[in-house]
């Protein structure tokens, strides 16, 4: 059965089966309206319990993380959260993307949080899975009052994002900063804006992200930039430009991740290949298969699926390497966070 056309705006057409559901909608060709307009995004109240969730799993190199939505209106085809919307009884497809659940209550549960005699001043990462800056952030501000919190009590905070709306908190990434407890790393992962567009569709531009890390950088909040997810084959030329602009904009580590296609992302990348780049399919997906051992994405991996890049070709690591080197980057070793600013409201310090 043919697969939908794409949708202007969106990363895929698709809706593959749920792998926890026993019925699945199948996309009829036949019955494909041209003049039907595209799916708008809707949004849910999500009013989770709890906000924080603890990690101990190798791959992740912080111990908390917050995620204000669940989906990502942002699109990115590749993007390795797409499965956790089957845990929801959606699909990771077009569903991922256009049903966005949004933690309405995150602020209030994390100051409660911080307000527990338990709670012990660590670094707490936004998000761990989905864009914290996500178009929507504009209007619901729910990133934002998140950030007020971790400004009020003065725990530290990394986000990772796409968006330059990250600007918009520069008030309080910047009073943060001043305690050396803000850090925000970039994600970029190609220079040409035209892949952009169709990889990561409702992203920021490259340059407005390059810009928005130099802005960033000069207000004191430590910046980095994932090279993320290099694609063998389709983006891995651009390595030495995007190491050396971010060197350019302040950036103070960069950091090579391969990409990794679980589940059923694997299917959506391919007919992506498909509508995009049928030129270059053939060659992206058996490099990628090289990487796995035979497949898109190997799940026993668990060390190594998220940052390890002696999975990518050693011409590209081989590439990176001089990259980083050359423009100055001595460590690819994160400096850790500030905790001691941390103060609950009302508390004062011991003088002696």
């Amino acid at each position: 059965m043919d697969a939908p056309p794409p949708i202007h705006g969106r990363g895929t057409a698709l809706n593959p089966a749920n792998r926890f559901e026993r019925v699945h909608v199948a996309h009829d060709p036949d019955c494909f309206d041209p003049s039907e307009p595209a799916p708008e995004t809707e949004y849910y109240w999500d009013d989770t319990k709890t906000i924080l969730s603890r990690h101990d799993s190798p791959d992740f190199p912080f111990e908390f993380g917050l995620n204000p939505y669940r989906g990502c209106e942002h699109g990115c085809i590749y993007c390795y959260a797409r499965p956790y919307h089957e845990y929801l009884g959606l699909s990771a497809g077009l569903d991922f993307e256009t049903r966005i659940f949004v933690k309405r209550n995150a602020a209030a549960l994390l100051r409660a949080e911080f307000l527990k005699p338990s709670w012990r001043p660590s670094p707490v990462v936004l998000s761990g899975v989905t864009d914290p800056y996500q178009p929507v952030e504009i209007r619901l501000r729910v990133t934002r009052s998140v950030l007020e919190v971790f400004a009020e009590f003065r725990n530290p905070v990394a986000f990772i994002t796409k968006n330059a709306l990250i600007c918009r908190d520069l008030d309080l990434l910047g009073e943060l900063a001043r305690h050396g407890a803000a850090a925000a790393t970039f994600t970029i992962g190609m220079l040409d804006d035209e892949i952009r567009r169709r990889m990561e569709p409702r992203t920021s531009t490259i340059d407005r992200r390059f810009e928005a890390l130099a802005r960033l950088s000069a207000a004191g909040v430590r910046t980095a930039v994932n090279l993320a997810p290099v694609v063998p084959g389709l983006t891995d030329q651009d390595i030495p430009g995007i190491v050396q602009r971010a060197r350019d904009c302040g950036a103070s580590r960069v950091n090579l991740i391969p990409v990794r296609l679980p589940g059923a992302v694997g299917g959506l990348f391919e007919q992506w290949l498909s509508d995009h780049f049928p030129g270059h399919k053939a060659k992206v997906l058996r490099r990628i298969k090289r990487m796995y051992g035979g497949s898109l994405d190997d799940p026993r991996n668990f060390f190594d699926r998220m940052k390890e890049r002696s999975l990518l070709p050693d011409p590209i690591v081989q590439l990176f390497e001089v990259a980083r080197l050359k423009a100055g980057f001595d460590t690819l070793e994160p400096v850790p966070l500030n905790r001691d600013a941390f103060a609950r409201p009302g508390q004062t310090r011991a003088l002696f």
